[in-house]
């Protein structure tokens, strides 16, 4: 894979799986989530830093990061029972609105 866009949202993607992984490994206790944690963590890393070759610091690392925010918020939502409050949905479409911003510049 050479597009670095498209290896930096699997890298997202991977970071989100990573993250809630972590929520579920109810720290670090239970075995399968914790491997996949690790796991997910290294790929995640490993695909910022292939994309990082082609892209700029600040904007790869910010796309990474809106991301893996936008994907935890959801999944805390829809996995883990966390409020979908106004407040947190506004922030989402912020963070979007960041990351669109920040792909056009």
């Amino acid at each position: 894979m050479s597009n670095p866009w498209l290896l930096l949202i699997i890298a997202g993607l991977f970071e989100i799986i990573w993250a809630s992984a972590m929520k579920a490994s109810d720290g670090f206790t239970k075995i399968g989530p914790s491997v996949l944690t690790g796991v997910a963590a290294f790929i995640s890393f490993w695909l910022l830093a292939a994309a990082m070759k082609d892209l700029p610091l600040g904007t790869a690392y910010a796309v990474w990061v809106g991301i893996g925010i936008i994907g935890a918020a959801l999944a805390g939502i829809m996995l883990f029972g966390d409020a979908a409050t106004p407040a947190r949905l506004a922030g989402i479409a912020l963070i979007i609105a960041g990351i669109t911003m920040l792909k056009l510049a």
